[in-house]
């Protein structure tokens, strides 16, 4: 294994806190990526628990430019570490690269995927033995054998191919009640509108609900497009326009509709209430917890991340259950997963796990899940939310703004200054309480924070706001950039 040229204009290889990405062509080439993979099968063996035999390592991809190629390409690396590589035979969502490793008892897997970053990006996630992301010291040890050098040459031969999406829809379908819970919309008269943003959760939905659903459930941008649209497959509102419009008609028309999006590999999960109100994880979260511990009395915690919403907390303690708060990343969540019992876990930013499951984001099982919670409550998912909301305290309100800094020094600056000096009040009310978990989290009052958070690897200041209303929420968002700016 030798290291990669580092082309003009390339980011050094660091991992960030899901895997390694970049611009395809320009961070990501196949010359840079081969010693990667080489380094991370290395590692998977390396560290592969007592006991496990096994020699194999999934390879999976999504629906990306040049991801299949990139898939094949890396096999030749995994073969010239003396191992195993088995490559889906399609485009699959992540999470079935990780059920595939758990049910094979494989060393791991290695996913081309970017995710929900932009276009022109790809990159390599690496999955461990248990099915999760790896932690930090992981890819810190494979960054350490990049640097480290040394040979190892690709073979290339025949690649074994396996039906990976299929065998993750039959796992789900193993999991859940499938056939009461497609009655149970039928009787609600409520329409299922899926977009997959392109991705590679295309048809999966249908796929699993299976031709009983035909007829009330509605997909769209289902097609491979690698551009997606022009913007990143990630689940935020100002790139479903198409779905809110399709919610809404179908609402107006007599039919109330719920829509549920995936981002581009399918590990996360928004939806739209049959208003076409967006509905993040601050809002799905809560609802999950209400169903799985009060209507199906699962066992567990619930983890959550320090950027997640106060309802979150408030559901679960209504329901007795222990709430562990987390840094941001979701990694963290399922090493809890792996040493405790816990009922759910999930992140502000669309990742859900679930103890009975996998210690993995899937967001295709957190989409029948909340469809089940729905059929529970009788309710449209609208309806079923404010509902919650208003028996644990009222309804609050969330945004999230990203501030591009100058520069890495502007960040720093602000770094200082926050440790230096940090604010005793934010648009005009008193700081409570200050919270280091993950950057700075400001705490005005009950269900009322801002949060600041610096991206690990580039000048980019994420703030995340929550609120009684949404005036106080763009107030807060307002002076918190009029603040990262001036400092």
């Amino acid at each position: 294994m030798s290291s990669a040229p580092l082309p003009l204009n390339a980011a050094p290889i660091k991992f960030g806190t899901d895997g390694w990405r970049g611009v395809l062509g320009v961070d990501i080439t196949v010359e840079r990526l081969m010693p990667v993979a080489a380094a991370a099968a290395q590692e998977l063996a390396h560290r592969a628990p007592s006991g496990l035999n096994s020699r194999t390592v999934v390879i999976g991809y999504d629906r990306r430019f040049l991801a299949p190629e990139l898939a094949e390409a890396i096999a030749a690396a995994v073969y010239g570490c003396e191992l195993e590589p088995l490559l889906t035979d399609s485009p699959v969502p992540t999470p079935a690269c990780s059920w595939a490793v758990v049910e094979r008892q494989a060393l791991g897997a290695l996913v081309i995927t970017a995710s929900h970053n932009p276009p022109e990006w790809l990159g390599l996630k690496i999955k461990g033995p248990f099915g999760g992301s790896v932690e930090g010291d992981f890819t810190a040890a494979v960054e350490r054998r990049l640097a480290a050098g040394g040979i190892t040459a690709p073979i290339q031969k025949e690649v074994p191919r396996f039906d990976g999406r299929g065998e993750h829809l039959a796992g789900l379908r193993a999991k859940l009640q499938l056939e009461p819970l497609v009655a149970g919309l039928r009787a609600m008269n409520l329409k299922l509108i899926v977009d997959p943003m392109h991705g590679s959760a295309a048809g999966c939905v249908s796929d699993l609900l299976g031709p009983d659903a035909a007829g009330w459930v509605e997909e769209i941008r289902s097609d491979r497009n690698p551009l997606f649209g022009g913007h990143p497959p990630e689940p935020l509102a100002p790139y479903l326009v198409e779905l809110i419009a399709a919610v809404q008609a179908s609402t107006a028309a007599g039919t109330p509709a719920v829509g549920l999006v995936f981002d581009g590999d399918g590990d996360r999960i928004a939806a739209v209430d049959e208003h076409g109100r967006f509905c993040s994880t601050q809002l799905l979260m809560p609802l999950l917890i209400d169903h799985l511990a009060r209507a199906r009395q699962l066992p567990g915690s619930v983890v959550k991340t320090v950027s997640g919403s106060d309802l979150m907390r408030l559901v679960a303690e209504a329901e007795g259950r222990e709430v562990l708060e987390l840094a941001v990343g979701f990694k963290y969540i399922a090493t809890e997963m792996l040493t405790s019992e816990v009922l759910i876990g999930g992140e502000e930013s669309g990742g859900v796990g679930f103890g009975m499951h996998l210690p993995e984001r899937d967001a295709l099982f957190a989409a029948m899940l909340i469809l089940e919670a729905l059929v529970e409550g009788g309710l449209p998912l609208g309806a079923r939310i404010d509902a919650l909301q208003q028996r644990h305290g009222g309804s609050s309100h969330y945004d999230r703004l990203d501030l591009r800094l100058a520069d890495m020094d502007a960040r720093r600056r602000l770094e200082r200054l926050l440790a230096e000096t940090t604010p005793e009040e934010v648009a005009g009310v008193p700081v409570q309480e200050v919270i280091s978990t993950d950057g700075i989290k400001l705490r005005m009052g009950p269900s009322h924070w801002l949060m600041l958070r610096f991206s690990g690897t580039e000048p980019l200041l994420r703030l995340y706001c929550e609120g009684p209303d949404s005036e106080r929420v763009h107030a807060v968002l307002s002076w918190a950039q009029r603040f990262a700016e001036a400092a």
